[in-house]
């Protein structure tokens, strides 16, 4: 028990000597199987650990605010990691930026306090999800926007958008996969959506924003890909309020495709 003792006591000091540092990560999910780190697929958070231990010559783990998936991007995803190198922030930025592919870029590096975690601190997250609707998809969208050439409601979208604000149960506009549905604790596929915008950007583009304190697996594609069904005439609003309350995925419309996705910002 004493030699238990003594170790527990050796690793609190060793936590307690680390340093929490945090991330603004930019990156474009096109050739990535996503944020999280797998076994045999290229991801995010796989490209910056590696570099991470190359550069502190031990293991990092690095924890993200949460996961994209494959093909969606981000402009503000958070991530911190825990060191005992004496690294500085602005070393740790620069020498990232050196040998992290030019699809993932660090914006920022801080000292975080010892509370704070990127997921768990984190209060809400805000994402946006872009369509371009002119006859012709100019390549450098190519990657980064959903072409819808056909007409669209956009009035009978905004319609839709504003039945979303509050805390609703999202079941309709959940993928699987995105929770243990056998864990009835918790709050389920309840979250609490605060704006629901259908916005213009530049010229022939507009974007779907959404701010809330959590989404579900797939839930702003799914959600952007039924209100696409709307703006084409397939749904009338009341059948987009049916579709959010029966919390039943076989009745909302499909999932829209990953390149139009981005990870706008973290709240905390």
């Amino acid at each position: 028990m004493k030699a238990a003792a003594v170790a527990a006591a050796s690793f609190a000091g060793l936590e307690a000597s680390r340093r929490k540092v945090r991330l603004l990560i930019a990156y474009d999910g096109t050739d990535y199987s996503g944020w999280q780190r797998q076994r045999r697929a290229p991801s995010i958070q796989a490209e910056i650990e590696n570099r991470l231990t190359t550069m502190t010559a031990t293991r990092v783990d690095l924890h993200g605010a949460g996961r994209t998936d494959a093909g969606v991007h981000a402009e503000g995803m958070v991530a911190h990691f825990q060191t005992s190198a004496t690294i500085s922030c602005a070393a740790f930025q620069r020498g990232l930026n050196a040998m992290l592919p030019g699809s993932i870029r660090i914006n920022r590096v801080d000292e975080a306090d010892s509370s704070f975690h990127a997921r768990f601190s984190a209060i809400g997250k805000e994402y946006r999800y872009l369509i371009y609707c002119g006859p012709v998809l100019p390549p450098q969208l190519h990657r980064y926007s959903l072409q819808v050439t056909a007409a669209l409601d956009l009035p009978a979208i905004r319609h839709c958008l504003q039945l979303l604000p509050g805390s609703h149960d999202f079941s309709s506009f959940e993928n699987s996969g995105s929770r243990d549905k056998s864990i009835n604790s918790g709050r389920g596929a309840v979250r609490t959506i605060h704006r629901a915008e259908l916005l213009p950007a530049e010229s022939e583009q507009f974007f779907f924003s959404f701010i809330g304190d959590g989404f579900l697996r797939n839930m702003v594609r799914n959600l952007v890909g039924t209100l696409l069904e709307v703006g084409r005439g397939k749904f009338s609003g009341k059948d987009f309020a049916a579709i959010l309350a029966a919390k039943d995925r076989k009745m909302a419309g499909p999932t829209a495709p990953p390149q139009g996705l981005f990870l706008k910002r973290v709240l905390y």
